[in-house]
């Protein structure tokens, strides 16, 4: 009877410590899993939440999060919409813990400059906001020229168009002095 409980003891020894390395190895798993996941899945993961941004100029920018690429996410403000690249955020509120994964190639690609240029082909009216300084103090006008790591920005008098007449002066803009983009329309338009 002593050798039938001593084989049991070394058998539930043997099967807490498989267990223990099960628990260990799947924790470690987790653990490089989530070394995987980037910003930007965890934004994907978010879309539809209402969320909380908050850059480096000033006030949380807060809205729905309809959008999210490889290098900016658009919020739905009630009147407006913002693009804010990922580089300009401070920190986020309101993300959900699930991470979505972008599934096309060519949407991975699509950088910040590849939304500033249909803005530009769009001829819409928009107001940066700079990543120094108030977020209220924003610039209005018509971005003209996107290069790679910069936008020109035709600064129009009140009302006007982008036309020589109207057009104050041209102001070339870093993409690292930026906080956001906010369009001149309603959301969603």
């Amino acid at each position: 009877m002593r050798w039938d409980a001593l084989f049991d003891d070394m058998e539930a020894q043997l099967a807490a410590r498989q267990r223990l390395d099960f628990e260990a190895e799947v924790a470690e798993r987790a653990l490089v899993d989530a070394a995987q996941v980037e910003l930007a899945d965890r934004l994907r993961g978010s879309l539809g939440l209402s969320i909380r941004v908050q850059v480096s100029s000033g006030p949380a920018l807060e809205g729905t999060l309809s959008h999210a690429g490889s290098e900016a996410l658009v919020l739905d403000e009630p009147q407006h919409q913002v693009l804010i690249p990922y580089a300009a955020a401070v920190r986020y509120g309101g993300l959900s813990r699930l991470a979505v994964p972008e599934p096309s190639a060519v949407r991975r690609r699509l950088g910040l400059a590849s939304a500033l240029r249909g803005l530009a082909g769009n001829r819409a009216r928009v107001t940066i906001l700079a990543s120094h300084g108030p977020l209220e103090a924003g610039l209005q006008g018509v971005i003209d020229t996107v290069g790679r790591d910069f936008l020109d920005l035709a600064v129009n008098l009140e009302g006007g168009d982008r036309r020589p007449a109207s057009t104050r002066q041209v102001l070339t803009i870093p993409f690292g002095a930026l906080a956001g983009i906010r369009s001149a329309g309603a959301a969603g338009g």
